[in-house]
């Protein structure tokens, strides 16, 4: 028998390959399908099972392809209606895996469908589940995705405490828990940065598996401080009902090279959304004007999800050499199919072409710090609440880059602001949003609060974000 986690990180999201005597399984897959299909051609299987938690809203799934490629079932849990060809288990339903099993319980909460696989071994002993969203390593699942007019966050996370308590919490300590994400993922409040445990610790240690906890106590835990999904996760959730087309289709329409013309082209007359997927570094030296920058090195896919409101948006793109494929797919996986194509070349290409290039401001941190001691700053600070609610530059405004669409109204075209987030990521983001959209007097603070801590700006005192135990 072998499992194996196939995690990728800008997704905090985890895969599974299972296999005994030749036959395989994969749980939870992303879009790109060669991967499974290659490991188990590696190790002389055949995938015959392709196990669904539940209709992800974070990502698309690559079920779809994957079953048509290699003819293995399609299995979700029940109550999973789909337009395609699916295996509807039942609860309690036991799938033969060469010498092993694979046991289906049906584990509502996260969303109706959900569904925990519990994997039996040789011995005929639990061995392992692969929990989905419905139990996290230190965490559960947001209750509040499969909400309608009849049902409430309130009902749904009543109904996964009685699924964690039924099925889930019954099962032997050492069972290990293979859950469908980590720490950085918005299905869930507060993961841990491990990615597997056993069972047993997570009863001692997963504040939603507390042993005198009672039912009204874990919805109230489960429910406090949830902040609304990123705008994509619906849209992500349907295409996983309804079946997404190939990657192989999407890879051969926006893998395509555009001389500087067509690019400006595409940009101006067809509508397309320019992205710059380099570093800040790059983007704040020089840029296509109007280009949005989410950098590939950073969590890109859901951010791309988050700020761009309409998957079918067109969108052609600047990349670090040799990552042109590699931004197609990752646009793919949370349902960003309408890529058109790359700038050949790059910024250098464009420039070759007689065409002008933009730029944004960005200092050092102890530029800012000098700044700040000799005049009354602008400042904006774009983490999180909870990351500016436990320590920030003092005078400074907390303005969420997850809500920069909603809050564009605050920012006076006027004023001159100095920008900061974290690390420097997410501060250029939200500046190229800005200055696509005619803000020009923006400053961008060069490595965020990490850098500001090595600095004398005043601060407010630290404040440790509470958690739920």
């Amino acid at each position: 028998m072998k499992i194996e986690q196939i995690y990728t990180g800008c997704l905090a999201q985890g895969a599974y390959y299972i296999e005994s005597d030749g036959e395989a399984a994969i749980v939870d897959p992303l879009r790109e399908t060669h991967t499974y299909i290659t490991k188990a051609k590696k190790e002389g299987a055949d995938i015959k099972f392709i196990f669904e938690t539940h209709f992800h809203a974070d990502f698309v799934s690559g079920h779809v392809d994957l079953a048509a490629k290699t003819g293995a079932a399609i299995v979700y849990g029940p109550g999973a209606k789909t337009e395609y060809d699916i295996y509807e288990a039942f609860d309690g339903e036991v799938f033969n895996l060469g010498k092993i099993k694979i046991k289906a319980l049906h584990t509502p909460g996260h969303t109706l469908e959900s569904t925990t696989y519990l994997l039996i071994d040789e011995q005929d002993k639990p061995y392992a589940i692969f929990s989905g969203d419905t139990l996290f390593i230190g965490d559960v699942g947001r209750p509040d995705l499969a909400q309608n007019g009849s049902l409430t966050q309130e009902g749904l996370a009543g109904m996964l405490y009685d699924s964690l308590r039924d099925k889930i919490m019954v099962l032997p300590d050492d069972v290990i828990v293979y859950p469908a994400h980590g720490a950085g993922s918005a299905c869930g409040k507060n993961m841990s940065k491990e990615t597997t445990d056993l069972l047993g610790n997570q009863k001692k240690t997963n504040y939603a598996l507390r042993a005198d906890m009672t039912k009204e106590e874990f919805i109230e835990e489960v429910t406090d401080g949830l902040l609304p999904p990123p705008q994509y996760f619906a849209s992500n959730v349907a295409m996983n009902k309804g079946g997404a087309k190939s990657l192989d289709d999407i890879l051969e329409k926006g893998n395509v090279a555009l001389d500087a013309d067509m690019f400006e082209s595409l940009a101006n007359h067809e509508g397309a959304l320019v992205l710059d997927t380099r570093s800040p570094r790059e983007f704040a030296a020089e840029h296509i004007p109007n280009a949005i920058f989410i950098g590939l090195d950073g969590s890109f896919a859901p951010w791309v999800g988050a700020l761009i409101p309409d998957l079918q948006q067109p969108v052609i793109f600047v990349a670090p050499p040799d990552r042109e494929e590699e931004v197609v797919i990752r646009l793919s996986r949370v349902g960003y199919d309408n890529t058109l194509g790359f700038l050949k070349g790059g910024v250098g290409a464009w420039k070759q072409a007689g065409k002008t290039t933009d730029s944004i401001t960005s200092i050092p941190a102890e530029e800012f710090a000098a700044r700040y001691k000799k005049n009354k700053l602008t400042i904006l600070d774009v983490r999180k609440p909870s990351e500016f609610s436990a320590e920030h530059v003092e005078d400074a405004t907390n303005l969420p880059l997850d809500y920069i669409n909603e809050q564009l109204n605050m920012i006076d075209k006027d004023k001159e602001y100095h920008i900061y987030c974290a690390g420097g990521y997410r501060s250029m983001i939200f500046s190229s949003i800005l200055k696509s959209r005619g803000y020009d007097k923006l400053v961008d603070v060069a490595g965020g609060y990490k850098a500001i801590e090595d600095t004398d700006l005043p601060r407010t005192d630290y404040i440790c974000p509470s958690v739920s135990k």
